[in-house]
């Protein structure tokens, strides 16, 4: 039997799935992603260690590949994961820095440099990027400024997928879909910008060759043979950003269909067959995007969604998780249950989301979060509620940005990710959208796309239509309730007006905490 392996690179874990042909899982493994805070000087750095970034991956391959009775039925590998972290080699492969995570803000002031002197329009002119700090060409740049030794040794910038790829096979290249995380690709030619890249002072030689999704780069080598248990000469084929790998297997890559992705980010996306790079979407903070299906675009809006609800578990589980370790089940089981027992409108609390501040619409990193509305009758329940109700108001304003900007009506969602468990915030999502919700019966469908990708490399698929076709299977419709969803369609409009109110006093913390 024919399979293949997607690996994921995930903020909160490393994943190695292997998938039979019509998409099931065969077998997986899977680590923790470890944070390290590398200097006591600057607490507030935090990095992937590229060693533990390797290592937990070989371990959870290792793991996925134990599960196979042949490990040889493997004809290809294919990694997806996070953007735009990433760190720089040498000539001889030596890893030369830690890659900075997208948690870390250290690159503040090459942000505000950016801003002022290339300019927010001329960047998503280019290459489609709204001006984040987290992009990589100002962790470049930050590397150039501050370690300027190990850039002068800097053979070549490797973005994390990019990295796993080096250490599988040796070779130092990366996909259209990563590259245009950089802020330095060119969305028209599908190639760096030289005009980016001499703005910034960049050399483009620190670049790798950006090639299609979906392209054979080489073969699983004897070290990391040893380090993973796959066959050596196991094929590796270029994957993609994950969110795109995301949209192949429930057909959310061809135009008009709307991807919801919800994990500890939450993406809205469609797709175009070309790169629509209008001010309008700019203004929203849309990115738009080099797809990993072959001939598409995709344009996205994008926040931190559920490690909100993972920081309101941290603080204030402690029952649910007694509960479960005495009755069985999992914490969020008990968690849920309460937010879904409190009434809609969570009793009048109502949560801006903006706890890692804003990217879409409302562009804003210095935006902290809010709960207001709050009374003597408030329960732990309907704070909870609060939160989801955020967030899929959220959602809410990220479909509605799309759409001023691609002057189109969005109809439904097509819903993947972890959240996609939990019905209650599905319900809730359709309720609060009045969009239908549709959520295919698709187990991982990020590291599945990169499988899909791994199979088209080497001929198992013809293309991302007939992957599709291969791997789809329907699952659940939620269908917004009509009196929820007319209550929910009067609360967005009291949603729309926290940013605003909460603005100045988000400012002014922020300067008290200088």
């Amino acid at each position: 039997m024919n399979c293949l392996m997607g690996i994921d690179l995930g903020s909160t874990s490393l994943k190695a799935i292997v998938y039979d042909l019509d998409g099931n899982m065969l077998a997986s493994g899977s680590r923790p992603t470890r944070q390290s805070r590398p200097s006591a000087e600057h607490p507030d750095w935090i990095v992937w260690e590229p060693e533990h970034i390797w290592g937990d991956t070989a371990a959870a391959i290792r793991e996925a590949v134990a599960g196979l009775d042949d490990p040889n039925c493997i004809q290809a590998v294919a990694v997806t994961g996070m953007g735009m972290d990433g760190l720089p080699i040498d000539a001889d492969g030596n890893w030369l820095y830690p890659m900075i995570s997208w948690h870390d803000g250290r690159t503040a002031p090459q942000h505000q440099w950016w801003l002022e002197t290339i300019t927010a329009q001329r960047t998503f002119a280019i290459g489609g990027n709204p001006v984040w700090p987290i992009n990589s060409a100002l962790r470049i740049l930050w590397m150039q400024q501050n370690e300027p030794e190990l850039y002068a040794r800097t053979d070549k910038w490797l973005l994390i997928e990019d990295f796993l790829n080096f250490m599988l096979c040796g070779r130092r290249v990366t996909d259209f879909s990563m590259a245009s995380c950089t802020m330095l690709f060119d969305q028209r030619t599908r190639d760096w910008s030289d005009e980016l890249c001499t703005a910034a002072g960049i050399e483009r030689r620190i670049l790798c060759e950006p090639l299609p999704s979906g392209t054979v780069i080489g073969k699983v080598q004897p070290a990391a043979a040893e380090a993973t248990d796959l066959p050596v000469g196991t094929t590796v084929v270029l994957g993609g950003h994950d969110h795109l790998c995301g949209a192949l297997p429930v057909g959310a890559f061809e135009p008009g269909k709307v991807l919801n992705i919800t994990g500890t980010w939450e993406c809205v996306m469609t797709a175009s067959p070309e790169p629509v790079l209008r001010e309008e979407l700019l203004a929203g903070g849309m990115t738009v995007q080099a797809h990993v299906a072959r001939g598409r675009h995709a344009i996205w809006g994008g926040n931190v969604a559920a490690g909100m609800l993972e920081w309101y578990r941290a603080q204030y589980g402690d029952a649910a998780q007694l509960q479960a370790d005495t009755e069985g089940g999992q914490p969020w089981d008990y968690l849920m249950a309460e937010a879904e027992a409190a009434p809609v409108g969570a009793r009048n609390a109502m949560f801006l989301p903006h706890m890692s501040g804003s990217g879409c619409p409302v562009v804003d990193e210095r935006s902290l979060g809010a709960l207001v509305g709050l009374s003597h009758l408030t329960t732990r329940g309907d704070i909870l509620r609060a939160i989801i109700e955020g967030l899929d108001y959220q959602t809410l304003d990220m479909m509605a940005a799309l759409e001023r900007g691609l002057d189109a009506q969005l109809d439904r969602l097509i819903a993947v990710g972890g959240a996609t468990r939990n019905a209650f915030w599905m319900q809730n999502k359709a309720d609060v959208t009045g969009r239908p919700v549709d959520v295919p019966a698709v187990e991982e469908a990020s590291p599945l796309g990169a499988a899909i990708l791994a199979g088209i490399g080497v001929g198992l698929y013809e293309n991302e239509a007939d992957a599709y076709r291969r791997v789809f299977e329907p699952g659940v419709t939620y269908q917004p309730d009509p009196k929820r969803a007319d209550f929910y369609r009067r609360g967005y409009e009291v949603y729309r007006q926290l940013y605003p109110a909460t603005k100045p006093i988000s400012q002014q913390l922020g300067e008290l905490s200088r």
